[in-house]
């Protein structure tokens, strides 16, 4: 496991932890603007509600579970915050966690109060934080999907586009594209930039800067990078980064072990 950050922080302080196209942040709230995930979020206030609006009414929770590519935004009650992102491929039952709903969200995780003591622990298990959020995985994905979502995490910059992997799958582009959105939520050029983001979290965590980063992983420039990171994640990069987030890459065998991969 790599860290930005490698001697120990206090409490307060924030971690990302990320492995096989998963990412759990545990850290300081922050002030987010509106944005949309490129994959499912559960979201978890741990020290008091938050606020979830959307083009709908406003909802005051402890925790709200959000979809891909839907625009929202969270305004912290607290000091702390819990964002458990699930890779697509690796379908669970979040869903049926959620003991109430405000549109396309869910909201109150059946769950809540062993996210939250989870989370307060002196060294908390980001693997045990995504399963008690997202529950086990429920379903399998098309091995078509799977084959092509393997491809892209294991190298995001690979100038590629959906036409070959209709090829490998032995489908149409239309008809690919559509398979890929309805087994995994998201749609393959979201996965795409989803995974893009996963390493550029790797890279850092390697000693990398956020510049090399972000080109290795395939973005076209340094503001493309910052458009696409402020879109998905409700700041730009640079301002997370100066949180003094710790950025930890879990071993492969050890997530795909607890996850199902």
């Amino acid at each position: 496991m790599g860290d930005v950050t490698a001697s120990p922080l206090p409490e307060t302080c924030a971690t990302l932890w990320v492995w096989l196209g998963h990412a759990v942040y545990l850290g300081p709230s922050l002030r987010l603007g509106s944005h949309s995930t490129s994959v499912r979020c559960l979201v978890l206030g741990v020290d008091a509600p938050f606020v979830l609006s959307s083009d709908g009414p406003t909802s005051r929770t402890r925790s709200a579970l959000i979809p891909p590519r839907t625009t929202h935004r969270v305004a912290a009650g607290g000091d702390r915050m819990l964002f458990c992102y699930f890779e697509p491929t690796a379908r669970r039952g979040a869903a049926e966690l959620m003991t109430g709903t405000a549109g396309p969200f869910g909201l109150a995780h059946r769950d809540e109060g062993d996210l939250i003591a989870r989370c307060r622990v002196p060294d908390p298990d980001p693997l045990a934080l995504l399963d008690a959020a997202g529950g086990p995985t429920v379903t399998t994905t098309d091995p078509r999907v799977d084959e092509a979502a393997r491809e892209l995490r294991a190298d995001p910059a690979r100038p590629v586009g959906a036409e070959e992997f209709a090829r490998a799958a032995r489908l149409s582009p239309t008809h690919f594209l559509r398979l890929f959105a309805a087994e995994t939520g998201t749609s393959f050029r979201r996965y795409r930039m989803w995974a893009r983001m996963v390493h550029v979290a790797g890279s850092l965590a390697k000693g990398a800067d956020l510049t090399g980063a972000a080109m290795d992983a395939g973005f076209a420039s340094p503001s493309h990078f910052s458009d696409v990171f402020r879109a998905t994640f409700g700041l730009t990069a640079t301002d997370l980064l100066a949180t003094g987030v710790r950025i930890r890459v879990l071993d492969a065998a050890i997530g795909a072990t607890r996850t199902g991969h």
